[in-house]
């Protein structure tokens, strides 16, 4: 499978209108991909309408969420970036997390792989054109059909963190998005996503492997290794991403951190991160060490890495692209 290389977007410092010269550049540097992500800040969409207009790049979404877009309007916001991008678009969707679905969206957070699964399969065929009665688990769609359907296929890939969302993504994804695991984790998570796709009949060495990469640009020192220890912590302590750690095995090293976020005791939870998880969770160093560091990731089995830049210097950012492209 070609390997590829790819552009984080949105990027902090940086106007939406300001993504077209940073993606030209970075095409123009051996870059193939941008894909985007949405948490609290910019949608996922938007980034990537800037960067399809201005480039030959593909773009995805890593990823769009299936619970706080309704089947009908996920599939008319990818229609529309397959026209502004056609045969370059990937939609990337996933169930996200508690607080995001239930918290700041006032959903439900329930069945997330079989709504993952149905959402697939809906999708399929909406965007295919077709008229779509679904009667799904999950939800329900009676007589959807899109009036302006893509002129080329949109591939689905399917963020994945436990085994049973990684066996959807065998089974019905195009790819898999990976993240918040260390390069050594890798082989065990695609290992299942390809099982699964045999088992299903499907060529298993097709599954493209798309993963998020933290990347720390600034120097070590305490103010860094407390904003990465912050990153760590804040996303290790919401249950679905507790939930992936003990199924890679970080239990007992985790335990403390988790406790003492129990507890309230914030300061204490950075400070029992172990340095070496650290390190296994974010590439940092000097720009070899770093170039270095994604590169293991794409020899234990990941096609797609796509580095996500924290820096305090974002004048650093430019320089950095440059610096991580292919051709370097």
């Amino acid at each position: 499978m070609e390997k590829r290389w790819s552009l984080s977007v949105p990027m902090e410092g940086f106007a939406l209108p300001e993504l077209a010269d940073v993606a030209r550049e970075a095409e123009g540097l051996g870059y193939t991909d941008s894909w985007s992500f949405e948490v609290d800040g910019v949608d996922g969409f938007t980034p990537l309408a800037v960067i399809g207009l201005s480039t030959s790049m593909r773009i995805g979404t890593a990823i769009a969420n299936v619970y706080t877009r309704g089947p009908a309007t996920l599939a008319s916001t990818a229609a529309g970036l397959a026209d502004v991008a056609p045969g370059r678009f990937v939609l990337g969707i996933g169930a996200g997390s508690q607080p995001i679905v239930e918290s700041w969206n006032g959903g439900k957070f329930t069945r997330p792989a079989t709504r993952v699964r149905e959402m697939a399969q809906f999708l399929r065929s909406a965007l295919a054109g077709e008229r779509v009665v679904f009667k799904g688990e999950t939800f329900t769609v009676d007589g959807f059909r899109l009036t302006r359907v893509p002129k080329e296929p949109v591939p689905i890939h399917v963020a994945a963190l436990r085994e049973g969302m990684l066996k959807v993504a065998g089974q019905v994804g195009d790819g898999v998005i990976l993240n918040w695991l260390s390069p050594d984790d890798v082989p065990r998570s695609v290992g299942v996503v390809r099982a699964a796709a045999r088992q299903a009949g499907r060529d298993p060495d097709a599954i493209e492997v798309t993963a998020r990469l933290f990347v720390n640009l600034d120097p070590p020192g305490p103010e860094s290794d407390l904003v990465v220890r912050r990153h760590i912590a804040g996303y290790l302590n919401v249950p679905v991403y507790r939930a992936f750690q003990e199924w890679l095995g970080r239990t007992e090293v985790l335990t403390p951190m988790w406790d003492a976020w129990a507890e309230g005791d914030r300061k204490k939870a950075t400070e029992v991160i172990p340095d070496e998880l650290v390190d296994e969770f974010v590439v940092w160093g000097s720009a070899d060490r770093i170039r270095a560091g994604v590169d293991k990731y794409v020899e234990m089995g990941v096609t797609t890495p796509t580095p996500l830049v924290m820096t305090s210097d974002l004048d650093g950012l430019r320089i950095a692209i440059d610096a991580f492209a292919p051709r370097s």
